[in-house]
């Protein structure tokens, strides 16, 4: 048994060590470091493009309406809030995916773009069974276009709401 945790013991201090370690007892640490030098010297990062409208709901807690990084705005969860109130839009399953895309769509207008430039989106409801029915509003509000979409089915989401939709899109050059 003693054997057995030593040669375990022995085997996890391997797994840790940085793989430095291992290049440099087979030669290979010095064209490492000379392919670093010819790819000059490290920039930061752009900082990401805030995207930000009175016509969505302000964030709820530290995070963005939404974000350009690389090409692509990526919108948090809009949840049926009414942006002028602040308050969840009450009723039926398609009054709130109603408000929900309206909330998005505003968002991506601020950014210059529209659901035609959406790549992904991802759906979170609390019942399976209002599926169909936001299904029917979000087909015809997205159209011919089709992006890539999930649904999820959660138990809880903030302020009880009865789903949210986040997004992903192409942005503008």
């Amino acid at each position: 048994m003693r054997n057995t945790l030593l040669r375990l013991a022995a085997c996890a201090a391997v797994l840790v060590l940085p793989a430095g370690v291992f290049a440099r007892g087979a030669g290979q640490a010095e064209p490492a470091k000379a392919a670093a030098k010819k790819a000059g010297p490290e920039r930061a990062a752009a900082p990401m493009k805030l995207v930000t409208t009175d016509e969505a709901p302000k964030a709820i807690g530290p995070y963005s309406q939404a974000v350009v990084e690389g090409g692509y705005l990526f919108a948090s969860g809009q949840i049926p809030l009414d942006p002028k109130t602040g308050e969840l839009v009450g009723g039926t399953i398609e009054q709130s995916a109603e408000r929900v895309l309206d909330n998005l769509e505003a968002v991506l207008k601020a950014a210059g773009l529209s659901f035609t430039d959406v790549v992904k989106t991802t759906v979170y409801l609390t019942k399976a069974e209002d599926f169909a029915a936001m299904n029917g509003i979000y087909a015809r509000r997205m159209g011919e276009h089709k992006p890539a979409r999930s649904t999820v089915i959660v138990a809880a989401l903030p302020r009880n709401a009865p789903m949210e939709i986040d997004l992903i899109a192409r942005a503008k050059p």
